[in-house]
Parts: C-alpha cells; sequence; structure tokens
C-alpha cells in the first residue's frame, strides 16, 4: 500500500467518491452489513455529541471548545483499530477515537467544565491526556515507541497533530526519533486545511504532508480523510505494519474543519463560503450515507429516529454532570507540584479569605 500509494508522487488513498460509489473495490475493508452500519452510527454519534457541545458552550454552560465538525471519519476509523493495549496520543479533535477507546461522555464534558478530573479517564486503557500545546504530545508518542519496543511488548502507539502541527520543531523531532529508534508509532496527521486562520498552502512548500516521512525514513500515505473506508483501510494496514515491522508511520489525513477551529474563532474572517460548499460535497456523514443508501440499508427516518435518541441521551449525561460535579478550591493548584510550595499555600488562604468575605457580604 505505502509503494502504491507513494507521497512523492501524490497519490492520495480513496475507497468510495463523493456519490458513496466504491471507486476502488480491491481496496474495500472487509466489513459486514453491520459492522458498516456501526461505522456510520459512530459518526453520527460523534456529529450529534459535537454539535450539542458547541451548543452548551453557547448557553454558557461550557467553556473554549473546538469542533470535530467535519472530521468525524478520522477519529471513528482509528478507534475501530485501536486495541486496548495500544497508545492513544490525542490532539484535541479525535472524538470517535477517544469514545473507542473508552473517554465517557461525563469526562469529557468536565473537561469542557474546566474540572481536572475530566482528564482521568478510568476506563480508557493507555491513553494519554488531551494536549492543546501543539504537536508537543508527539515526542511523547516516541518516546512510549521506545518503552514499547524495549519492553517487547505487543503494543502500538497512535498519535495525532493537524496540519499546523507539521510546522512545529516537536513534530520533525519525533519522526526523526521514531525513525532513527525504529518505534511501533502511527503519526496522525489531520489536515483540515487550516491552523486556525492560516492556509495549508501557507504551512509548507512540500506537495503534501505524507511526503515528509521520507526525511525521516518512514513510511507515509496520504489519505482521503473524508472516506471511512479508506480511513480504516489505511489504519488497519499502518497498525499492521508498525506491529510486526517495528516501524514507524506516517499518514496524511486530508480533510476539511466544518465548524470553527474552536468556539472562539470566526472562519468567515479566512473562507470563503463557495470553498465551504466545495467541501460540503465531501462530507463524510453523507458520502457513507449515499453508500448505504445504495446497499438499501439506511433510510431518513432512520436516521432522524437514532438522532434523536442521541439527544436525549446527551441532554441526560449532560445535566446529569452539570448537577453533580463541584470545584473544590485546591484542585486550581494543586496539579503543579507534588508538594505545594509555600506561596501557593499563601495563594489559597488569601482566596479562601476572599470567598469567606465575599460570602459573607450576600
Amino acid at each position: 500500500m505505502f509503494d502504491q500509494f507513494d507521497p512523492a508522487e501524490d497519490k492520495m488513498l480513496q475507497v468510495i467518491d463523493n456519490n458513496g460509489k466504491v471507486i476502488s473495490k480491491e481496496l474495500m475493508p472487509g466489513l459486514s452489513d453491520d459492522e458498516m452500519l456501526k461505522l456510520y452510527k459512530d459518526m453520527l454519534f460523534v456529529r450529534t455529541l459535537d454539535h450539542m457541545i458547541v451548543s452548551y458552550q453557547r448557553q454558557g454552560r461550557v467553556y473554549t471548545y473546538p469542533p470535530n465538525y467535519g472530521q468525524e471519519a478520522i477519529g471513528v476509523a482509528a478507534g475501530e483499530v485501536l486495541r486496548h493495549e495500544d497508545w492513544l496520543v490525542p490532539a484535541f479533535r479525535e472524538l470517535g477515537a477517544w469514545l473507542a477507546k473508552g473517554v465517557t461522555m461525563k469526562e469529557i464534558f468536565m473537561f469542557n467544565m474546566g474540572f481536572e478530573d475530566g482528564m482521568r479517564f478510568n476506563e480508557a486503557n493507555h491513553m494519554l491526556p488531551f494536549s492543546v500545546p501543539i504537536a508537543s504530545q508527539l515526542l511523547h508518542a516516541s518516546g512510549i515507541g521506545y518503552a514499547i519496543k524495549y519492553q517487547k511488548k505487543d503494543e502500538v502507539a497512535m498519535a495525532f497533530v493537524g496540519d499546523g502541527g507539521t510546522s512545529e520543531g516537536d513534530f520533525h523531532e519525533a519522526l526523526n526519533f521514531a525513525g532513527v529508534w525504529k518505534v511501533p508509532v502511527i503519526f496522525v496527521v489531520q489536515n483540515n486545511q487550516y491552523a486556525i486562520s492560516v492556509p495549508v498552502k501557507m504551512q509548507t512548500a512540500s506537495v503534501n504532508m505524507a511526503i515528509k516521512s521520507k526525511a525521516y525514513g518512514i513510511k507515509g500515505i496520504k489519505v482521503d480523510g473524508n472516506d471511512i473506508f479508506a480511513m480504516l483501510a489505511a489504519f488497519r494496514y499502518a497498525h499492521e505494519y508498525a506491529r510486526k515491522e517495528q516501524q514507524a508511520v506516517l499518514i496524511e489525513a486530508v480533510t476539511y474543519r466544518k465548524g470553527a477551529h474552536t468556539t472562539s474563532d470566526d472562519p468567515t474572517k479566512y473562507r470563503t463560503t463557495d470553498e465551504e460548499k466545495e467541501w460540503d460535497r465531501k462530507d463524510p456523514l453523507r458520502r457513507m450515507k449515499l453508500f448505504l443508501e445504495k446497499k438499501k440499508l439506511w433510510s431518513d427516518a432512520e436516521e432522524q429516529k437514532l438522532v434523536n435518541e442521541y439527544e436525549k441521551e446527551i441532554d441526560r449525561q449532560f445535566m446529569e454532570t452539570e448537577q453533580t460535579v463541584q470545584y473544590p478550591l485546591e484542585d486550581a493548584i494543586r496539579y503543579t507540584y507534588a508538594e505545594m510550595p509555600q506561596d501557593l499555600r499563601d495563594q489559597q488562604i488569601e482566596h479562601e479569605k476572599f470567598l469567606q468575605w465575599k460570602n459573607a457580604r450576600k
């Protein structure tokens, strides 16, 4: 597959076209009807949850949030391939993979409400916290890969970053280490065309992102990130290669951030309506839905019923989270040092006195 889709030739792995028609039968992953329906339902759930979190943010019930809108196929396909023992090293836009790994909706809500306990991930084995600093987590992934190889474990690490992250030194250092050490790490660049407002053409002069793999002696492949079947095929192949060969892989997933960079962003300032309409034709849910409809496996009525069920359950868990979580004062300072230094103790005491004065005035 790596030779067939050589990034130096700017070839892109694609299984279905924008109208849900299979154009590469030989690359189609072996899936039953039930398994295909599960993939679509998982993407639909991620989109529903994502839209609802944005709504909660607009209501002032959570803080700044980075939407996954338009990128659902990548996270869902990754989650389908990652095993319990594998490592997930996230950035902040892989909601489908988080849920598949075992992160709960309540933990996601808590994190976006500002609660540190939202990062505990009690049921998500081998998963690092979300990483907002750009690309710094990739070095951790290379280190995890080194530990896997050193301890002779049957594990793979999968790390995510955006196209903007490829301009960070950490990206290049991580790929260099992974290539030299020959470790089982899959680096995934979600090329969603914009790093906040910076278009990808201003990010690199390379023909694509996947070609950067060649500089570090690892395999690379460019994939249609809005094609769930192409992403699944690429992840399966890369996972098997990383495990068996103990080598790193760079996957460029070509996609589009349909929403804002975060809820603090206004994308109308830097992209056009015509561009957005063009990418609407490539929407991952639209394409798979057309595919399923051709096979008579799905209908609008089924979808609306399922979305209604999703919305009720999401809202139930969100309200339950709102009503049960509390933010102890010490949480604001206890995660910085193993033992709290005196200056932080003094700040805590000062703030407690302020709260006592504030409450006494009510």
